[in-house]
């Protein structure tokens, strides 16, 4: 088959730990590239949020994943994104004394630039061959508004946050029941919702645009952003599974091994949602687990092996693989099955 062109993924997504030291100024280096999307968790509080950033808004504009709360703005959190990696400041959510700390870093299109694809006018910073964009945009309360995602190719994925309001966040995934479904970090179960993404007519995104509801969630008079993905064969992939219910849990092809690796049940209410990577779970199994709607601190339970060709489920707990459960995961690749760096088996 055909590789991909990214023959070195973490050109694009890149995994850092890191040890906080309390103090400002702290550079931390090693990612590669200046990150365009960061997402940083210490992994050894249950106090700590989940804190995500973006070069579209700027380094002092947090949101969390795991709280409905609107942007806040600080310089003590985020300092700058760098060429090589991203500065902290002195606080405590992303720079505590002695703590663990870990950043995932998404190569996208820098500051963004205006895009008037949809009705209603969206900044977007887009990396047409990694599949990643940023979307900001000011929402009308308009059912049917649409909005350009600068991927030029259909989403598959959809990830947004209302900035002005503690509105809880909005996950469209192509393998939900239809365009009219969403999911959210805070919600259990997939539901129906025609006031988010896909509005009355459950409008799929095309290869430019993504369609609102009239609701507040996304559309409501405020400041957006949505995080947008499409599938790179050989580096990203965003699919379903269906679970067994057993130890010997299903087998789920991407054809690259996974550096990173987030799954939710969707057909039914109880279990987290997952956030694994191969930096922290450098030998199978993967068990490192990380919950994006909590502030929870890393828990260890089997859950995963990475190969290299795909991840094997290895547990039978609900929150991977009830027997008939459904599952939606997003995976990026440490390594692609083929091509000149070719992934090895673990």
């Amino acid at each position: 088959m055909a590789y991909t062109t990214i023959k070195k993924p973490s050109d694009y997504f890149n995994t850092k730990l890191y040890t906080g030291n309390s103090s400002i100024n702290h550079a931390i280096t090693g990612v590669g590239f200046q990150p365009d999307w960061l997402w940083i968790k210490t992994r050894d509080s249950a106090t700590d949020n989940h804190n995500l950033f973006d070069v579209v808004r700027g380094a002092s504009k947090g949101i969390q994943s795991n709280s409905s709360n609107a942007e806040y703005t600080s310089s003590s959190v985020l300092e700058s994104f760098d060429t090589d990696g991203f500065t902290l400041g002195d606080n405590g959510q992303v720079n505590g004394s002695g703590e663990s700390l870990v950043a995932w870093n998404w190569l996208a299109g820098g500051t963004g630039a205006s895009n008037t694809d949809g009705s209603i006018t969206s900044t977007v910073s887009a990396n047409t061959t990694s599949g990643f964009s940023i979307v900001s945009y000011t929402g009308n309360a308009t059912d049917g508004a649409t909005v350009g995602h600068g991927l030029g190719a259909v989403p598959d994925m959809l990830i947004g946050k209302d900035l002005s309001d503690a509105s809880a966040w909005g996950i469209w995934h192509k393998d939900l029941t239809n365009a009219g479904y969403k999911l959210s970090f805070n919600q259990n179960a997939e539901s129906d919702d025609t006031a988010l993404f896909g509005g009355s007519s459950r409008t799929a995104p095309t290869s430019s645009v993504f369609t609102l509801g009239s609701g507040g969630g996304l559309n409501g008079s405020n400041a957006n952003i949505v995080y947008a993905f499409t599938s790179i064969k050989g580096y990203s992939k965003f699919g379903k599974y269906i679970g067994n219910g057993n130890a010997d849990g299903t087998f789920i092809y991407t054809g690259f091994k996974p550096a990173f690796l987030i799954t939710k049940k969707f057909n039914a209410s109880g279990d987290s949602w997952n956030l694994l990577d191969a930096t922290r779970n450098p030998n199978n199994a993967v068990d490192k687990r990380i919950t994006p709607d909590t502030s929870d601190a890393e828990a260890t339970t089997t859950q995963y092996d990475f190969l290299s060709n795909g991840f094997k489920v290895r547990a039978s707990t609900g929150s991977v693989n009830t027997s008939g459960g459904s599952y939606i995961y997003m995976a990026f690749a440490e390594e692609p099955l083929v091509g000149d760096n070719p992934a090895t088996a673990r």
